[in-house]
């Protein structure tokens, strides 16, 4: 079963947003959350009349572990260093609305962690959720890049790295082929990082990102599509006092 990077597979179908807030506390613990919002009013841009022909709706709330709890007889069957990847997903939440009548379209994948180094690249949760039930093998190593994450105490890096530059250069062309279509369309496609750390901003990387009031939050922004053709521009570095 093929699957396509949920990241493109939502810019080349609507329009959207996607919030990343991690919260950093003073022990190295922590919360994190992305939202992956629908923009109704750029959707209706893209569907035209068959917007209001939709008929979905999906209303679904899961923990990781409890898919591998309840199709225990596929989870055995992977390698153990694959049982071992599955259990790095254990207690991420994700939460999933699809209503068609309320016009809300929303996932969100939160997970509560003792380490920074703990967090999994959520993006993956809904595909390796889907091969543990259907006994696949794993479709969410398709993806073209991986997302991860380091914090000492002093600096936090958010890595992605390039793992299929084959599938990189196919979701390029259609990053591509996407904005000569809808490119003078005024669509919402904003990826978010919205970082939360327990100690003063020293320096960032980044320099589109802004510095809150606070002294110890950060808000970047980028557009979407400049995310598929190049997701190591999201790679940060944050230093702390």
């Amino acid at each position: 079963m093929k699957h396509i990077s949920i990241l493109l597979l939502i810019i080349l179908c609507t329009g959207c947003q996607i919030t990343e807030t991690l919260t950093i506390h003073s022990d190295g613990s922590g919360t994190i959350e992305i939202e992956q919002l629908r923009e109704e009013n750029s959707y209706m841009q893209l569907a035209g009349e068959e917007y209001s022909k939709e008929n979905v709706f999906q209303d679904t709330t899961y923990v990781f572990k409890e898919y591998i709890e309840k199709y225990k007889e596929n989870f055995v069957k992977y390698k153990p260093e694959e049982q071992q990847l599955f259990q790095k997903y254990a207690n991420v939440k994700t939460q999933i609305k699809r209503s068609s009548y309320e016009k809300e379209f929303r996932t969100v994948f939160a997970l509560h962690f003792n380490e920074v180094s703990e967090i999994p690249d959520l993006f993956k949760t809904e595909d390796y959720a889907s091969d543990i039930q259907h006994n696949y093998a794993l479709t969410a190593e398709e993806h073209y890049f991986r997302i991860g994450y380091a914090f000492d105490g002093k600096i936090f890096k958010r890595s992605v790295t390039i793992i299929n530059t084959a599938e990189l250069e196919k979701a390029k062309l259609q990053a591509e082929n996407f904005e000569k279509k809808y490119g003078s369309s005024k669509l919402t496609q904003l990826y978010v990082l919205k970082y939360h750390f327990p100690k003063t901003i020293k320096s960032i990387s980044n320099s589109k990102a802004i510095i809150n009031s606070d002294k110890k939050s950060l808000t970047l922004e980028f557009k979407l599509s400049d995310c598929l053709r190049d997701p190591e521009i999201t790679n940060l570095e944050v230093v702390l006092e």
